[in-house]
């Protein structure tokens, strides 16, 4: 066990991921609104370059997670790691 980490601390990690088929500011709020429903999820989404910044509470999401949640919820943006 490593020395001075509590089991109940929380740890952050952030990705970035390129984010493909957004054209305006309307499809980076919706991409932006897709990732923040995510309990434990902070996003920002750029569209220059075209990047969501995603910080993980504990364990990040698999690629495939977010891209079904984005999907849903936003429409037809392909995220990339």
């Amino acid at each position: 066990k490593e020395p001075n980490v509590s089991t109940d601390e929380v740890v952050k990690v952030v990705k970035e991921y390129k984010v493909e088929g957004m054209m305006c500011k309307h499809c980076v709020g919706r991409v932006e609104r897709a990732l923040n429903s995510i309990e434990g999820v902070k996003a920002t989404v750029t569209l220059e370059p075209p990047v969501a910044t995603v910080e993980f509470e504990n364990k990040p999401l698999s690629i495939e997670e977010l891209q079904q949640i984005v999907t849903e919820k936003a429409g037809d943006y392909q995220i990339t790691e």
